[in-house]
């Protein structure tokens, strides 16, 4: 942790950024000189950190962990609720043509693609505000995990240098996720596509660069077209817990064999694939069979809450 970081928890989450201290001015120039030698060309340096300042906030929340703990049962009626899902099938409707286009060409079923931007940032009315050359130098600064944001800083960097947007309209959250999916800098080079070819990855305010990133980022990652995410399930009380767990996979038969049931009590599909059973909560809580495509969602956000709401919104979507 750097020298200075107890005098800026002291204060609080300030409404602006605490000005920067000389081991932050000095981190900066440490930074700048990395990038000119990663082949980051000088002016996109000098126009990127033209603003760069401590981001107070950004430290306050990556250190601060939640105060109350979650179950399914509490956080899925938060994450899904009825006006979500009223206005997740207004959208899918209104963008039908587009997303119908895009789910074919990437073999993604465009209720997902709209899912996924709606629980990432309720269709991108909440993308953040933060300043994302000034958050991940402020978090690689902090020291907690250095390696991981510096990379990400020379990432963004290179987004900047491709001429996709200007330093000052890239903004987004705390941690670096940006536009309307919330790609991490990394995820943006690798999975970001130009879907209507303006020569621009536009993921703040294009919709078909949205749409075709948040494709391309499944399909790269395995989707399945013919299959769903998962499906809740009951699970008798004789189960060995040993079976619980994405370690696990047998065919639904073999589930429905071992008492496993859906939702409403009625028979598991008599389909020829496999399937997890997983209980993010206790022995009380939620079970889920999840299919190949949990694995993919998983591999966007790896909380299983996370998933869960994607996936319900989709279901949600598709009623």
């Amino acid at each position: 942790m750097r020298g200075r970081l107890a005098l800026l928890l002291l204060g609080g989450v300030l409404s602006t950024p605490l000005q920067a201290s000389p081991d932050f001015e000095q981190y900066v120039a440490g930074l700048k000189q990395e990038a000119l030698t990663a082949g980051i060309s000088a002016a996109t340096v000098q126009a990127a950190f033209a603003d760069i300042r401590l981001i107070e906030a950004a430290i306050k929340h990556d250190k601060n962990q939640p105060e109350f703990k979650l179950t399914l049962d509490t956080y899925i009626p938060r994450a899904v609720p009825q006006w979500k899902v009223n206005q997740a099938r207004a959208l899918y409707r209104q963008h039908l043509p587009l997303l119908t286009k895009i789910g074919r060409e990437y073999g993604v079923q465009p209720r997902f693609i709209v899912a996924l931007w709606g629980i990432e940032t309720n269709f991108g009315k909440l993308t953040g505000n933060f300043p994302l050359i000034s958050s991940l130098a402020t978090l690689a600064w902090e020291g907690r995990r250095e390696a991981f944001f510096k990379g990400q800083l020379f990432d963004a960097l290179q987004i900047l240098e491709q001429g996709h947007l200007t330093p000052a309209a890239f903004k987004g959250s705390w941690a670096g996720a940006m536009g309307q999916v919330q790609f991490m800098p990394s995820s943006f080079l690798k999975y970001a596509v130009d879907q209507d070819g303006d020569g621009r990855k536009d993921l703040w305010g294009d919709l078909a660069d949205v749409f075709g990133s948040a494709a391309n980022y499944l399909h790269q990652n395995g989707w399945r077209e013919d299959e769903t995410w998962g499906r809740r399930v009951r699970v008798p009380d004789s189960l060995d817990p040993a079976l619980l767990g994405l370690e696990v996979r047998k065919p639904l038969s073999a589930w429905q064999a071992l008492g496993v049931r859906q939702q409403d009590g009625s028979a598991l599909p008599k389909v020829d694939m496999e399937a997890s059973l997983i209980r993010p909560d206790d022995v009380h809580g939620r079970s889920y069979l999840a299919y190949d495509n949990y694995r993919v969602l998983r591999h966007w956000n790896r909380s299983p809450y996370f998933v869960v709401a994607v996936g319900t919104l989709a279901d949600r979507i598709s009623e």
